[in-house]
């Protein structure tokens, strides 16, 4: 079992910026990997960061690239999703995700690739 809890979200103007945590526990932070999805009210959940499984390569989606950032603390079992140049569109419940296997390039974007699921944490972007 993998418990994942996010925090960070907020209501910021646009251009602004915000920093997700996302605290793991239940079992050894370096056998699993991590990614945030997004969902805005009425629209399906979107893929928008995630490592690889090996932790060092990074994968991001194409509305977010060049502005969000992941990165992680082992030391503290924490993964982190920078953001910055907020904009309007950004608005979403904000959620992590780890999964427990490797996954091809084109299976990580995919939700279906995740076993576990934070339970959100609201982003607002006012413009």
């Amino acid at each position: 079992q993998v418990q994942l809890v996010e925090s960070g979200g907020g209501l910021v103007q646009a251009g602004g910026s915000l920093r997700l945590s996302c605290a793991a526990s239940g079992r050894t932070f370096s056998t699993y990997a991590m990614g945030w999805f997004r969902q805005a009210p009425k629209k399906e959940r979107e893929f928008v960061a995630a490592f690889g499984w090996s932790g060092r390569s990074t994968y991001y989606g194409d509305s977010v690239k060049g502005r969000f950032t992941i990165s992680r603390d082992n030391a503290n079992d924490t993964v982190y999703l920078q953001m910055i140049r907020l904009k309007p569109e950004d608005t979403a419940v904000y959620y992590c995700a780890a999964r427990l296997s490797p996954r091809t390039i084109t299976e990580v974007p995919a939700e279906s690739s995740y076993d576990y699921w934070g339970q959100g944490t609201q982003v607002t972007v006012s413009s």
